[in-house]
């Protein structure tokens, strides 16, 4: 079973089995062979009940057409990322539904360097010959061996803090029962840190909740843990651990605008002037901190595909979303969850202060609404009637959406991928003016 409809812009998820199962994954194998003529790649696999045999068809439908596969097991989504990178293999798959609910199976796909491929860069070219393939057994045989990444990695995430800097600070961690709770214990070992480890039984069927701590409702344990032991830093990762979430000391959630402007001057201290990546819907707080700190901030469209090709191009040092997304380019400039939980460990290490205490200034002085999503009927016309209502308000861009930058008040409206919706991100400079403002702007855009 393979149902078109999986094949995402960025990525491969579905129900399994009723809209990809073993065949749909095996055909996928082979297709990625097919379209990109790999020689050798690596296949990965999270914790997800089906994704032991989904994987295990990928790499028979990759060998069966011709590839070297190194099978990499159970690891998280960017292992897949640093092995192809660091061992300069021809792509990767990852046998992973993210932080979906537990009915679904997907994959993440690259090629050499680690590059996405999406729905503008082979995905749809891989779905049109993956659905074409009709018979079980391709023609040739490629060879499957395992290949052991995991100290390669622990080394590589470690080189990018100075482990000796850090203070015995207290951490919550909620693994959400996904890959974190594999992917930390050999990290963890090797830092003076106490470390209050949650959910960290690997459990595809996510008993205790979903992996996805952009949701308030996931947050909740995070937030009750950190303060009722009294910890210096909470820490939430998604299903696949590429992405991290922070609660500071006071259990408040910390936007992921401010942790890629806290994070960007981490990395300026270490490589002065260099060139940072933040997305469209970022507060003020990520460029203005960017230039205080000696870099040149450059705004680009949202999606790791955008992001991982501008990082390439401009040669930046890191690039941070919104969303929880950090890139590094000593990591073969693809996003990982790890590193960026290390660097913060190590800013408030030497910072010496408590994490809500270097967070105040933003608080202050950047407010804003965090993503905000309307379903529309049209969602272009929508989008020129928004441009039509504000362009005299202030500077329009579309690079992504519709943006608005006004000297106190900005704003960023995007379509989603996937349905008729419409999220707004806007900002101002003061609390009553975000309020203000979210909310003409959201009775327009539902009007």
């Amino acid at each position: 079973m393979l149902d078109p409809k999986v094949f995402k812009a960025y990525d491969v998820r579905g129900i399994y089995p009723e809209e990809i199962d073993d065949e749909g994954a095996y055909a996928i194998g082979r297709a990625y062979v097919q379209q990109f003529e790999p020689r050798r790649i690596a296949v990965g696999r999270d914790m997800r009940l089906s994704s032991p045999q989904v994987a295990e068809a990928v790499v028979r439908g990759a060998a069966e057409e011709g590839a070297e596969v190194l099978d990499l097991g159970l690891v998280g989504t960017e292992m897949v990322y640093f092995a192809v990178g660091e061992l300069e293999l021809d792509g990767g798959i990852m046998v992973t539904a993210s932080h979906n609910p537990k009915e679904y199976t997907g994959m993440k796909i690259v090629r050499r360097g680690a590059l996405p491929v999406g729905g503008e860069s082979g995905l749809l070219d891989v779905r049109d010959k993956a659905i074409a393939v009709t018979d079980r057994k391709g023609g040739a045989e490629g060879r499957v061996s395992a290949y052991d990444i995991w100290p390669r990695y622990v080394d590589r995430v470690l080189s990018f803090i100075d482990v000796s800097a850090l203070k015995p600070l207290k951490v919550v961690i909620d693994a959400a029962n996904g890959m974190a709770g594999t992917m930390l214990p050999p990290v963890l070992e090797r830092l003076p840190v106490e470390a209050v480890c949650c959910y960290f039984d690997p459990d595809g069927s996510f008993p205790n909740h979903e992996p996805n701590p952009l949701l308030p409702e996931n947050r909740e344990f995070i937030v009750k843990k950190t303060l009722s032991e009294g910890a210096d830093l909470g820490v939430a990762f998604d299903g696949d651990a590429d992405r991290c979430f922070f609660v500071d000391d006071s259990g408040e959630f910390v936007p992921g605008d401010f942790a890629t402007a806290l994070l960007a001057t981490s990395v300026l201290a270490k490589d002065p002037g260099a060139k940072i990546i933040y997305d469209v819907r970022a507060s003020w707080a990520v460029p203005e901190t960017i230039t205080q700190a000696g870099g040149v901030p450059l705004i680009n469209r949202v999606g790791h595909a955008y992001i991982k090709h501008r990082m390439r191009k401009e040669h930046a040092a890191f690039g941070g979303e919104v969303s929880g997304h950090y890139y590094f380019r000593e990591f073969s400039q693809a996003d990982s969850g790890v590193v960026p939980f290390l660097m913060m460990l190590e800013l408030i290490s030497k910072e010496g202060r408590k994490l809500s205490e270097i967070l105040a200034p933003f608080r202050s002085r950047y407010f804003i609404t965090g993503e905000l999503n309307t379903p529309v009927a049209d969602v272009a016309l929508k989008l020129q009637e928004l441009k039509e209502r504000y362009s005299a308000e202030g500077e329009v861009s579309h690079l992504d959406g519709i943006s608005v930058n006004a000297s106190d008040w900005h704003f960023n409206v995007r379509p989603s991928n996937t349905e008729p919706l419409l999220r707004l991100n806007l900002e101002a400079r003061s609390q009553e003016l975000m309020e203000h403002k979210r909310d003409e702007v959201l009775d327009f855009i539902r009007s």
